[in-house]
């Protein structure tokens, strides 16, 4: 792992990995209620680092919106 991947991080990769999983799904997985804290400290720092990506970019609010690996998410899976 990168050393500047927090173990909240770790997990989001965990809970994602081969699928495309909605907030609510990879909040389920993770086993939390919080969606503002899961959202700064998971889920948006994955994406800062070029680890997850949307499945719908350009309307982050999308109602199907799905969160799936990038190449580097899925590399320090490995």
């Amino acid at each position: 792992m990168y050393p500047t991947v927090t173990p909240q991080v770790e997990k989001v990769l965990s809970a994602i990995g081969k699928h495309s999983l909605s907030t609510k799904e990879i909040m389920g997985m993770i086993g939390l209620k919080d969606k503002s804290n899961f959202l700064e400290l998971y889920l948006y720092p994955a994406i800062r680092h070029n680890l997850v990506e949307s499945i719908y970019p350009e309307n982050p609010k999308h109602p199907q919106q799905k969160y799936r690996l990038t190449d580097n998410g899925k590399a320090l899976l490995k």
